[in-house]
């Protein structure tokens, strides 16, 4: 069988707070609209995400799409796609116990997607680092 791959572009940011919450906030369907600035409502029957889980995201323009998580790996990388298109890839590289880095993993054909992707990586690291500092 022959499989062509196409390019993509990362987006990455480190975060400072452990592997598992970040974990947690990535695919946790209802924190979403906190960190990504494209979506603004989501309907799952998963609340945590996992191979296979499928819903619908309201989009910033208003419309819905519906999403099935395409590919697993727990704690590591978690992918999608979006009216059954290719969209971002999301992973955790472990920098140590309480660190990481965040990389988002954009299709190539969806380049200027990774405004949005940084848009998400900031707002994720506000959250996460905003309770570090609280605790």
């Amino acid at each position: 069988m022959f499989k062509i791959s196409l390019p993509i572009i990362k987006v990455s940011r480190v975060i400072h707070a452990t592997p598992e919450k970040l974990w947690n906030l990535l695919t946790d369907t209802r924190r979403w609209t906190e960190w990504g600035p494209s979506i603004t409502a989501v309907q799952s029957e998963n609340r945590y995400i996992r191979a296979g889980t499928t819903g619908r995201i309201r989009t910033f323009f208003g419309f819905w799409a519906p999403f099935i998580v395409t590919e697993w790996a727990h704690r590591q990388y978690w992918s999608w796609r979006v009216y059954n298109i290719r969209a971002t890839g999301h992973r955790i590289e472990i920098i140590d116990a309480g660190c990481c880095r965040l990389v988002f993993e954009v299709p190539f054909w969806a380049g200027p997607y990774v405004i949005v992707c940084k848009l998400a990586a900031n707002r994720i690291a506000r959250c996460l680092e905003t309770a570090n500092s609280r605790n």
